[in-house]
Formats: structure tokens, C-alpha cells, sequence
């Protein structure tokens, strides 16, 4: 260690004076070339190097690739677009479009997703998603539920159980079948199953009531 080669060289001086420090100071020298000799004619030293080395080639190219993407992701969000998928099982009603933004009625509470958001996931809770293409009035989908991912590089995905826009509900039709899931959950013995299917079916269409302006209690 340095302390020692210190006290080291500190006692040569005081036995042997300036000429003693000089000599240790040219075995230290000495002992480190035959130190890095012996690395470079040892296999087992030489492989570790060659380790080294393709592992410090490998951290610089990924670094590049995600210096690049970086550098996409900032050319695609320069406009102040962000880009929308929106799925259901059986159709896409949205893939890979230039949006302002999304209002997503999440399990935690509503929230918007603009351009460079930060990336989130949430569960969705039964409500209204609104999406906004610009000036006027946004566009309403009434969804079931699903998930909504949001990705770093402003995209933001989707996917639904189950939605409808907003002007295409028709609310005695919703007020029929909140009356229905209502008399089904009656019926139904606690704990089973259509107990458990008919509270979903409340909790649907009190929320798609509220969408068009229905109180169902």
C-alpha cells in the first residue's frame, strides 16, 4: 500500500540517505514491469484483458443506441404530437395517429397524456376516454375498462375490453339494462358468480349513464 512504500522509503533515507531512496525507488520501479510483464505472458491474464476490453466495446455501442433513440424519440415529439393505439379485441380504431392529447379515465383518477409524457401504466376504470385531434370538441368513447400504456417516446397505447362513442348510447337502452343488472343481482345468491356479474353490469351502466347525463341509483 502507499503507507507502506512510504514508511519504506522513510527508513531507507534515514539509514542510507538519498542514495538508499534512489535504489528503492528502482526496485519499485522494477517490481511493477515485472509485475505487468507477467500479466502480459500469463494466458489467464491476457484472457482477462481480452474480456475487459469486448466488455467496455459492448457498453460503448449500447450507450450509442440508446444516445440514438433518444435523439428519435426528442426529432418525433419536436412537432407536439403524440401517437395513439387504441384496440379492442375485435377492432382498431386507432393505429400509429398524431394526436394533441388523451384524457384517460384511470382506476386512480382522471388524467391526461400530452406529447413527451412521462411513461406510465394504468388500469382503466369504466368512464369516458377523450381524445383530442385540435380545436373543437374532443372525441368521446365511452370504454368498459382495459389498460393504458404510455411509452417514453410519446406513444401511448390503449386496449379495451370493450367501447362505444359517447354519442352513439342510447340511455333509455342504458336505463333498461341498469333496471335488469339490478334485478339480476337481487336474485342472485351472495358470493356466486352472478352476483359478482351483475354488480359488473351496475357499475357499467351507472357509469355510461353518467356519460350522457343520466343519475341511476
Amino acid at each position: 500500500s502507499a503507507w507502506w512504500w512510504l514508511a519504506f522509503f522513510t527508513l531507507a533515507l534515514w539509514l542510507f540517505g538519498f542514495e538508499g531512496v534512489r535504489c528503492c525507488c528502482c526496485i519499485h520501479v522494477v517490481r511493477c514491469t515485472c509485475i505487468q510483464l507477467y500479466s502480459i505472458s500469463n494466458p489467464y491474464f491476457q484472457k482477462m484483458l481480452s474480456r475487459s476490453s469486448s466488455m467496455i466495446a459492448t457498453s460503448r455501442m449500447m450507450w450509442r443506441r440508446v444516445a440514438a433513440t433518444r435523439s428519435m424519440s426528442t426529432e418525433a415529439v419536436s412537432s407536439g404530437k403524440m401517437t395513439l393505439n387504441f384496440n379492442l379485441p375485435h377492432e382498431t380504431i386507432y393505429a400509429g395517429v398524431e394526436v394533441d392529447s388523451v384524457i384517460v379515465p384511470g382506476g386512480g383518477g382522471e388524467y391526461g397524456v400530452t406529447a413527451d409524457h412521462v411513461p406510465l401504466v394504468a388500469q382503466l376504470k369504466p368512464g369516458v376516454l377523450q381524445i383530442l385531434h385540435g380545436e373543437g370538441e374532443p372525441e368521446k368513447f365511452f370504454v368498459a375498462g382495459g389498460y393504458s400504456l404510455t411509452h417514453e417516446n410519446s406513444v401511448t397505447d390503449i386496449a379495451c375490453p370493450e367501447a362505444v362513442k359517447v354519442d352513439d348510447i342510447d340511455p333509455s337502452a342504458v336505463t333498461q339494462n341498469y333496471d335488469n343488472a339490478k334485478n339480476a343481482f337481487a336474485s342472485a345468491e351472495a358470493g356466486s358468480l352472478e352476483a359478482a356479474e351483475a354488480q359488473i353490469d351496475i357499475e357499467v351502466n351507472r357509469a355510461m349513464g353518467a356519460a350522457v347525463g343520466l343519475t341511476l341509483a
